[in-house]
């Protein structure tokens, strides 16, 4: 099982995507400041996820989600 993901950050209110396997780990990653990208904005929070099958859907999903459309849609769910 694959996931994309949308991370908030609680401390700056911004918002990081990305995919990984193991998503419990890769969130805890975020959150020791093990990820140059997302070590400023600790703690991050789910914002939306989504599971796939391969690794490729992901990955798909996951450049859909940085793109114009996929920035609306997270705007369009967010609290």
């Amino acid at each position: 099982m694959f996931y994309t993901y949308a991370l908030r950050s609680q401390k700056t209110g911004r918002r990081y995507v990305g995919s990984c396997q193991d998503i419990e780990n890769r969130l805890g990653r975020h959150n020791r400041g093990e990820s140059l990208s997302t070590k400023h904005g600790i703690p991050w929070t789910i914002m939306h996820l989504e599971t796939h099958c391969t690794r490729a859907e992901a990955m798909k999903r996951e450049r859909f989600l940085k793109s114009g459309k996929g920035r609306e849609f997270l705007n369009s769910i967010a609290c």
